[in-house]
């Protein structure tokens, strides 16, 4: 049964698999939003996602309330905010920067989604766990927790696309990808576990310290009877899986659609020498780079096309008939593709696979704000996502200073196709050579 952007796939009549399939602005809002009482994460999400034990990503009801409240006070504190943009800022000067330079006097290629996936993991355990993995280093280390949520993204990928009582058994018997799994998950507890040890002998007052800040809001939610070791280790493995890969993607794919269309990059160039008061030892402040509005309409168009999560699936708790005209109940599991929702023509017009920032700019010049039920790239309704405007100030930072140094050049005859992935990856990375970009003045 097929009706615009919603229609049905069916599997094999052995494993269980038929799903609904929507791209359908009603239908998203509708689920997302409208009747989010009804589109729980629900038990058959939380057992696939079993490794973010009651976090954030994983939890309903109060113990998501909870989390949100308690995240989202944590994000908002003038100490996160400081630290999150000094963070980036030193990150990039010290670690990304070097490494290009680097690349860019040899003349050799680089892979530049694996530089971007070092960097964003430095970045988010400096930020969560106040550690420093050095992932961004000349030599490339080969850092085991970093390669365990590589492992932990292919598992769960495949148990959405099999049979729960076939991974299951992967997971009784300890082999396959459920045992790599099982590993990872292991590696990344005990990088979490050994960091907040170190943590907590950490007596300085006046250094904001995000786990003292997350267990701070936590205490003051009284009469919680939630454990605040776990409740620290579920949240921070929650945010470290949201914000590792989807910022590298997101500067992966933007510089792939940047190379690919030279004439955006020269009118961001052309933006940054109006808008930016362009000093290579100045750094850049929120509300300058706020005043780059190509810069953020190619941002948000990269964002359409490519989304960083390109879909998410959800059941009902209780049947009902979505606006598509399709009956729904607890059996049905429904795909929201927010990858396909980019490429549909009766969402963004005839030039819907176009790159065109312009879509995002008002006739009076300002920012085109889109419904996110038509632009979920941030997911949409009460689990609207929290990292928004940190997300968009780490990729205008990146970005910014990296067009400022360099022009990417792509390796030709290298493929960049997406990955089979719950995140959208590569499948082969981003080969490219730098060229040196002369002074912008």
């Amino acid at each position: 049964m097929q009706s615009g952007g919603t229609f049905v796939l069916k599997g094999p009549w052995f494993a269980n698999l038929d799903m609904l399939l929507t791209t359908d602005p009603l239908d998203i809002h509708h689920i997302l939003s409208k009747n989010f009482s009804n589109y729980p994460k629900g038990d058959k999400f939380r057992k696939i996602f079993d490794s973010l034990g009651d976090g954030i990503l994983n939890s309903d009801g109060e113990m998501w309330e909870m989390n949100r409240k308690i995240i989202f006070s944590v994000f908002k504190h003038p100490g996160f905010q400081c630290m999150m943009e000094e963070t980036v800022w030193n990150k990039v000067e010290n670690g990304l920067i070097p490494i290009l330079e680097s690349v860019c006097g040899r003349g050799s290629e680089i892979d530049l989604q694996d530089v971007f996936q070092r960097f964003a993991f430095d970045t988010v355990c400096i930020l969560l766990v106040d550690n420093d993995p050095q992932n961004l280093s000349l030599d490339f280390p080969n850092i085991p927790c970093f390669k365990a949520f590589t492992d932990a993204e292919q598992a769960i990928f495949l148990r959405h696309l099999t049979p729960t009582h076939f991974w299951k058994l992967q997971q009784f018997l300890k082999v396959g990808t459920e045992k790599k799994f099982s590993d990872a998950w292991k590696n990344v507890d005990q990088f979490i576990y050994k960091c907040l040890d170190e943590n907590n002998n950490k007596h300085k007052a006046e250094k904001f310290l995000f786990s003292r800040a997350i267990i701070t809001e936590l205490t003051n939610h009284s009469g919680t009877c939630v454990d605040p070791t776990k409740f620290l280790r579920d949240t921070i493995h929650n945010l470290m899986a949201a914000g590792k890969d989807t910022i590298s993607s997101a500067l992966s794919w933007f510089f792939y659609l940047l190379a690919s269309n030279p004439t955006v990059e020269d009118k961001i160039v052309e933006e940054m020498q109006t808008c930016l008061e362009i000093n290579v030892h100045k750094r850049w402040n929120a509300a300058e780079l706020d005043e780059m509005v190509y810069l953020h309409g190619a941002l948000c168009e990269s964002l359409r096309l490519y989304p960083p999560v390109p879909f998410n699936h959800k059941s009902p708790v209780q049947p009902e008939i979505l606006p598509s005209g399709h009956p729904v109940d607890q059996d049905t599991k429904i795909i929201l593709s927010f990858y396909s929702m980019g490429r549909m023509k009766s969402i963004w017009g005839e030039d819907c696979k176009e790159f065109k920032p312009e879509r995002w700019i008002s006739n009076s010049g300002g920012i085109k704000n889109e419904a996110s039920h038509k632009f979920p790239t941030f997911n949409a309704g009460p689990r609207t996502c929290l990292g928004k405007n940190m997300a968009f100030s780490q990729l205008k930072i990146v970005s910014s200073r990296i067009i400022y140094h360099y022009q990417i050049q792509l390796v030709e005859g290298h493929p960049v196709i997406p990955a089979d992935s719950i995140v959208l990856h590569m499948k082969h990375g981003l080969k490219v050579r730098l060229n040196k970009r002369s002074e912008l003045n």
